[in-house]
């Protein structure tokens, strides 16, 4: 990878990452119109499932191609947090997920929500993205599939959707927090250099 604006810059967009993020920021009205409007269930999984996996395929990409751009760090944790908030709307809506479960996720979104307001007005950007906050969205895409597979079966199949679905989503939820808590550190650490600086 080259460096200096080649490398990094603003002017990376027509890259292979994030015509793949582009994508699936456009899966998620997809999703939402095929399983709340039209009630294609299948094809709403497969739009999941597509979601999901592609969430790991850009990054890989990006690092396996040289093509990592400021864009591309902002559009795959844009694309991450939609397709989140989009299904757990939906799912709760259709009582696919109980709500309990729903409020949980977005409380600690609506946190970070609120910290990068007091960060940006700071003049600071976000905190770096830390493995454990890739690990548990990966782990929440990844359950969604199952949870709505478990919504439309029965008998054997629903049991093992079931049982994957909730064993990911309930790992997701854990992990999702522990990040959520580790990116508050970096938020106070922040604000506590930005006050010592202002009495310097």
């Amino acid at each position: 990878m080259t460096g200096g604006s080649a490398g990094r810059g603003i002017d990376r967009v027509l890259t292979v990452p994030n015509l793949i993020s582009f994508a699936r920021l456009a899966g998620v009205p997809l999703f939402l119109y095929l399983f709340l409007v039209v009630d294609q269930v299948g094809w709403a999984v497969a739009v999941l499932v597509v979601g999901g996996t592609s969430d790991w395929i850009d990054g890989y990409l990006a690092r396996r191609l040289g093509q990592v751009s400021r864009l591309g760090e902002l559009l795959d944790p844009l694309a991450d947090r939609l397709y989140i908030l989009a299904t757990l709307l939906a799912f709760t809506v259709r009582d696919v997920v109980p709500w309990p479960f729903a409020v949980a996720l977005l409380a600690r979104d609506a946190m970070l929500v609120l910290t990068l307001a007091i960060l940006r007005r700071l003049g600071q950007g976000p905190p770096p993205v830390h493995y454990l906050g890739k690990t548990a969205t990966f782990l929440l895409l990844f359950a969604f599939p199952w949870l709505l597979l478990a919504w439309t079966t029965s008998g054997t199949v629903h049991d093992i959707a079931h049982s994957s679905g909730w064993a990911l989503a309930w790992w997701g939820l854990g992990l999702y927090w522990l990040a959520g808590v580790l990116y508050f550190k970096q938020f106070l650490d922040v604000v506590k250099e930005h006050r010592q600086a202002r009495h310097d």
